[in-house]
């Protein structure tokens, strides 16, 4: 129709960003957060660091590329499914006993404890693991057999590596997910007594960078409970050779950190500058009378010839060269009109 503007109207949708938070990621992908982290910790789920070190974040790829798997979520969540002791021996087929001992022995690693509440240590395995150790044939006599004599007598001993496995296996998680050679010293320093860091750091500023980096462990009640000082005493390491493997890992982390990073090459204009030889810069010099023989110019920087003629005889004490000309009187009418003497003046004062 006459008269009628038809404009069209375009809607604005905003960006979808490229990268979401680890509690929305764990959200579409099916999980729960403790499950997450354990992903993460193993490699499952690629993470990159949040430019505004605001902790890990997920691309939004990764998710597509998860979502994408076949069986997804089933098959994720059970490659991060943990199980206890009851649940793993029925996993694998054997009683809780040889289970408990395979543990103990070291041949079984634990990824998570918790205390319940009765303050006893519930170790958890992971059930991919668990049923990868009874695929493997070398393991036959294991589970089915009798235990070796030096297997039994080490147990009889009181032999318990599932502590030490933990905290190897933990380490390996912040490791990998550590860059910078501080943050590794930081968490290597955390399965250590402070004894044993301030007989290997003596510096006290570095004491305190590594305490400043030292990665949050998992916590176990209220800070000075007994159950808290449980879980700080399986965190830290107890047996020597253990105590020993750390420190000699902590020096070396710490001399890899104190390392300068290595100087840039210099930029072509300092190139330049740095090969431009160096110039004299006049000085600027007082004017003298000017005489009838023509000045020679000098270069200062140039050295000084040596000459068989006599050195010019040095002005004497009244001799100040020649006498500058007299000044010569101003012109102008004030100068005309008081022309006349100073007898004049007088003679016409006194009348």
């Amino acid at each position: 129709m006459p008269g009628t503007t038809i404009a069209a109207v375009t809607t604005l949708t905003p960006e979808r960003p490229t990268h979401c938070a680890p509690s929305r990621a764990a959200r579409e992908l099916g999980l729960k957060r403790y499950e997450f982290d354990l992903a993460v910790q193993l490699g499952r789920i690629r993470t990159a660091p949040d430019e505004g070190g605001g902790g890990p974040r997920v691309a939004r790829a990764e998710i597509a590329r998860l979502q994408a798997q076949a069986g997804f979520p089933e098959t994720l969540r059970e490659r991060v499914r943990v199980v206890g002791t009851k649940e793993g021996a029925s996993l694998m087929g054997v009683s809780e006993g040889r289970f408990a001992r395979l543990a103990r022995l070291g041949l079984l690693v634990p990824v998570r404890f918790y205390l319940n509440r009765y303050r006893a240590v519930v170790w958890l395995y992971l059930a991919e693991e668990l049923r990868q150790f009874v695929a493997d044939g070398d393991h036959a006599g294991l589970i089915k057999g009798t235990t070796p004599e030096t297997l039994r007598s080490q147990l009889a001993s009181g032999l318990d590596l599932r502590p030490r496995n933990w905290r190897g296996r933990h380490l390996g998680f912040l490791l990998r997910q550590a860059e910078d050679p501080w943050v590794r010293a930081g968490a290597i320093a955390a399965f250590l007594p402070s004894a044993e860091i301030a007989e290997i750091v003596r510096s006290p500023h570095e004491r305190v960078r590594l305490e400043r980096l030292r990665p949050s462990l998992p916590e176990h009640g209220a800070p000075g409970s007994p159950s808290a000082l449980l879980g700080e005493r399986i965190m830290a390491a107890q047996d020597a050779d253990e105590i020993a493997w750390l420190g000699a890992d902590l020096a070396r982390q710490l001399e890899a950190a104190r390392l300068p990073s290595p100087a840039a090459p210099p930029g072509p204009r300092l190139r330049e500058h740095a090969t431009r030889r160096p110039q004299v810069r006049r000085l600027p010099t007082a004017s003298v009378p000017r005489t009838s023989s023509p000045a020679v110019a000098t270069d200062i920087a140039a050295p000084r010839a040596c000459s068989d003629a006599p050195a010019s005889r040095p002005l004497a004490r009244g001799d100040h060269g020649p006498a500058p000309d007299a000044p010569r009187p101003p012109r102008g009418l004030l100068t005309w009109l008081c022309r006349r003497t100073p007898s004049e003046r007088a003679d016409r004062r006194s009348r």
